[in-house]
């Protein structure tokens, strides 16, 4: 979405706050709500939707394929389903995913078995430097074409299935391909199978339990029946667990804070950077939980802590993928070594996040070695910082951006956060949130 360039100064600490707030609705399931929706019978209905740029762009696409959406009010839809198979367009209109990778895997599950579809893919820069081969390979599968051929990178002409068959699938840590394979399976001839050997996020699966007729979950095996009708959603969007992280860091870190977060989703695929903090010493605690829509919600409230090393196994990496960009800054300002497994996945985010947080830690003075698929961080609660710069150039990384501000509020280190408007593609008012926590910046 066309946003205003702008970066980003910092340049001084926060100071110690204690307050309750509520954060940028889940982007997951706000983007999900409207493609599920959109395939679904009658008409489905999404409360508190995150109005971000991803989100923008998943109607904006849905759009030009024939779908009406008609906005209520302020972060209420209401999407009228076309049913299975009944997403149209006219041949080589050009569907842009901008900045979101779930949007692009997942609305591309949806097309390739959708028949008569011969669209153009594409996206922003940074979409456009991540590797599809994945998505390509599964989709081909289901009998979809991309074009041309063994290329692996957005923009690409994509022809879809007119008979698709059901597949078998071992599913590794990405929620995005196991997604884009369950919905494709929706209008497949026969049974879809998906195997899970690393359970990752579900809220695709949780969604489409709503009609019972078409998807069966026995531990990890997932049956997906295709050629069924959707049932129609009614949906209230939870606040984003990943964006609920970066303010949860700033709490544990800065002395003498404490915060509660209201009405987060605490699915248990998704909780893994709280897990994992609280096994090393945080002061984390979940209350008020209840459950909606398939889905675990409640509040979380956060004090000022010493944490301890952070050693975190490969199983956590399904659990916290989002969030290891602001678990490098902890790990950073946690004396001792912190070790992460298991993260060879993060080369293909918006950015190589493994590569561009050693970067940033390298600018505060934080030594960190890395390898394909492990990373040690040698931590300094100690460090000073007030004559450190961190700059952060055009990398299109929201997470990147958000977590190099962290680290500058509470090291003191003055940071240069370029093109910082890349953050609106998830979390719309996180400097509206730093600010009424007592964060000062710059907008430039």
């Amino acid at each position: 979405m066309a946003n205003k360039s702008f970066s980003l100064k910092i340049f001084d600490k926060i100071g110690e706050f204690k307050k309750t707030i509520e954060v940028d609705s889940d982007k997951s399931i706000s983007i999900r709500s409207f493609l599920i929706g959109s395939i679904s019978q009658n008409i489905s209905k999404v409360k508190n939707v995150l109005e971000s740029d991803d989100v923008l762009a998943t109607i904006k696409c849905l759009e030009k394929l024939g779908v009406t959406i008609k906005k209520i009010k302020t972060k209420e839809y209401e999407i009228t389903g076309k049913g299975l198979g009944s997403l149209f367009c006219k041949k080589g209109t050009v569907l842009n995913f901008q900045n979101s990778g779930t949007l692009c895997r997942l609305l591309t599950g949806i097309l390739s078995t959708t028949p008569g579809i011969d669209v153009v893919i594409t996206g922003d820069s940074s979409l456009k430097k991540r590797n599809m081969s994945k998505l390509i390979g599964l989709m081909n599968e289901f009998g979809a074409e991309f074009f041309p051929k063994n290329k692996f990178y957005l923009p690409l002409r994509m022809v879809s299935s007119e008979i698709p068959i059901g597949i078998k699938y071992k599913s590794g840590v990405s929620a995005q391909l196991k997604s884009a394979v369950a919905l494709a399976a929706t209008n497949s001839f026969g049974v879809t199978t998906i195997i899970e050997e690393k359970q990752s996020r579900n809220h695709t699966e949780n969604m489409l339990l709503n009609s019972p007729s078409v998807i069966k979950i026995n531990k990890k095996i997932i049956k997906i029946s295709g050629k069924n009708y959707l049932n129609p959603l009614n949906i209230n969007v939870s606040s984003d667990p990943s964006a609920a992280a970066f303010y949860v860091a700033l709490t544990l870190l800065n002395k003498k804070s404490y915060l509660k977060i209201k009405n987060v989703g605490l699915n248990k695929t998704r909780i893994g950077f709280y897990e994992l903090l609280k096994k090393h010493g945080a002061k984390i605690i979940f209350k008020n939980i209840k459950k909606k829509n398939n889905e675990i919600i409640g509040d979380i409230d956060v004090a000022s802590s010493l944490i301890k090393p952070l050693r975190a196994p490969e199983i956590f990496y399904v659990k916290s993928t989002d969030e290891f960009p602001i678990l490098f800054c902890i790990a950073a300002l946690t004396k001792g070594i912190s070790i992460f497994k298991g993260i060879g996945d993060l080369v293909n985010k918006e950015s190589n996040r493994i590569t561009e947080m050693k970067k940033v830690l390298k600018q505060i003075g934080i030594k960190s070695i890395a390898t394909k698929n492990q990373i040690k961080i040698f931590g300094n609660s100690d460090i000073k910082c007030t004559n450190k710069i961190i700059k952060i150039p055009n990398l299109g990384d929201h997470r990147i951006c958000m977590s190099a501000t962290i680290l500058a509020l509470i090291t003191g280190a003055k940071a240069y956060i370029e093109n910082f408007e890349t953050v609106n593609t998830s979390s719309p008012n996180f400097l509206n949130i730093i600010k009424s926590l007592g964060g000062k910046f710059e907008k430039n």
